[in-house]
């Protein structure tokens, strides 16, 4: 086991929650530049039309320079919270476990949100929690080009990683087929409290 450094990203994906898992301890990034179109403000869902993105919108400086992820703030003239709450309803009402975990997992969509980066990170606690992860966890107070943790940070590029992750079943497959790599709310929703043994038996090859 070693210890990991991770991006706080919008309801993990998969692989992220599983080197997390099987991490001694995971580092949050919380000092970098903020990038656009990865996992720090998108999520992917399994959905009735396929796999459904989940963005949130960010207010942009407007002065060129580019900001700092804990700087971040989230755009809410936009009702997103109510949207991808409704989405996760349409596409999980029918899974094993949605209900289970529902009022837990509401208020993440009806508090408002002002910085990215303290609801990644409250979203993380709260899936650690109906997870059962006790993987300790830590920030950083500099950024790092080569840190001393093993360097997880690019598992947030959304569009540059294609992980395949073992068949577990999805409320769609028989529509789409298996989508790899969702967010870990497509496996807590179907699989429930099986979600950490999936984790802990995963082989990651990073």
């Amino acid at each position: 086991m070693m210890d990991i450094l991770v991006h706080p990203t919008y309801f993990p994906c998969i692989v992220q929650m599983a080197a997390i898992v099987q991490a001694k301890k995971v580092v949050f990034e919380t000092d970098d530049t903020y990038q656009k179109q990865t996992f720090r403000t998108r999520s992917y869902i399994a959905h009735s039309n396929g796999k459904l993105l989940l963005n949130v919108p960010i207010k942009h400086s407007g002065n060129g320079i580019r900001q700092k992820m804990k700087d971040l703030q989230v755009e809410n003239d936009f009702p997103w919270q109510s949207h991808h709450w409704k989405s996760l309803q349409s596409a999980y009402r029918t899974s094993p476990f949605f209900e289970y975990y529902e009022d837990d997992i509401a208020p993440l969509f009806t508090e408002t949100v002002n910085h990215l980066l303290e609801h990644n990170i409250s979203i993380y606690k709260l899936l650690a929690e109906l997870i059962g992860i006790e993987t300790p966890i830590d920030f950083t107070t500099e950024y790092f080009f080569t840190p001393e943790q093993q360097d997880y940070r690019y598992l947030a590029k959304s569009k540059e990683i294609n992980f395949k992750v073992p068949k577990y079943t999805q409320v769609f497959e028989e529509s789409h087929g298996f989508l790899h790599n969702l967010s870990i709310l497509d496996l807590l929703f179907n699989e429930g409290p099986n979600t950490l043994g999936y984790l802990e038996s995963m082989s990651l090859k990073l």
